[in-house]
């Protein structure tokens, strides 16, 4: 009879052999003390690299101040030389002492936004720019306000066409297009412009825009009324034109005067605040 022997085939052994020896604390200590070897130069080399990401941005931050400063503080970029273009009604000396720009001052320390203020803060100016040219030249561009339309206010001034007012005319002329009148004088005096001014100057525009001979025949238009502007032609007819639909109104109008100059009729005033109607009212002698 086969009996059972103590050797084991190696095709039945297992795959892999359990360890059953004890770990001692030497041992054990060894392998924690190696992972904690690694962290630690793991940590310091991330230290490392931020230091010296650190130092980097520092001499950068230091290099641009150091040119800033040498920017703002060089003789090479004080100013020489200011330029203006663009005047007419103004003079140089006002468009300089409204910049406040004195040659010696640092190109790049100059504030392009508030020269810009002081600038449009002048009455003939529409708008304003600095430029820079380097090392050492402003340049001071000015578009100016045209001279559109004038008001009478005790005096003459001069309206845009914004109906901004560009200052008293002393010189006597003969207008081209109607005169504002019923606008105070403290309106025309002042910074920008008036409502009634504004309202005035686009009914100018709108007489232009139909191309009639309305802005030849129409001498004033009186802003003073609550009811609209009343226009005064060259024969002295009264016009009540209202508040509202000025385009349509003068085309109405145009028609009228024609058809009145046509029949030899004078009228002492001419109504057109009333929707799809006309009234006027026979000149009586």
């Amino acid at each position: 009879m086969l009996t059972r022997t103590g050797i084991l085939s190696p095709r039945s052994a297992p795959d892999a052999l359990p360890d059953l020896a004890e770990r001692t604390p030497f041992i054990a200590g060894q392998r924690v003390r190696r992972r904690l070897r690694r962290r630690a130069s793991r940590g310091f080399l991330t230290l490392f690299r931020l230091a010296g990401v650190g130092l980097l941005l520092a001499a950068l931050a230091a290099a641009v101040a150091l040119g800033l400063h040498w920017l703002l503080t060089s003789p090479r970029f004080a100013v020489r030389t200011i330029e203006v273009q663009g005047v007419s009604r103004l003079h140089e000396a006002e468009v300089l002492a409204a910049a406040g720009i004195t040659p010696g001052d640092n190109l790049f320390g100059l504030d392009a936004q508030r020269v810009r203020a002081r600038l449009n803060r002048l009455a003939p100016v529409k708008r304003a720019e600095m430029i820079r040219s380097f090392p050492n030249r402003i340049t001071l561009v000015v578009e100016e306000r045209v001279p559109f339309a004038l008001a009478q206010a005790g005096r003459l001034y001069w309206l845009d066409e914004d109906g901004v007012s560009l200052g008293p005319e002393p010189r006597a002329l003969t207008p081209r297009l109607p005169v504002v009148t019923g606008v105070s004088p403290a309106e025309l005096a002042g910074a920008g412009s008036a409502a009634s001014a504004r309202s005035a100057v686009s009914l100018i525009r709108s007489m232009l825009r139909t191309g009639s001979s309305l802005s030849r025949e129409v001498s004033e238009i009186d802003m003073s009324g609550r009811d609209g502007p009343v226009l005064y032609t060259v024969e002295g007819t009264e016009i009540r034109l209202g508040n509202a639909d000025w385009e349509d109104r003068l085309a109405r109008l145009d028609g009228v005067l024609a058809q009145l100059r046509s029949q030899g009729e004078t009228v002492e005033y001419v109504d057109l605040r009333f929707k799809g109607q006309v009234v006027f009212k026979p000149l009586t002698r």
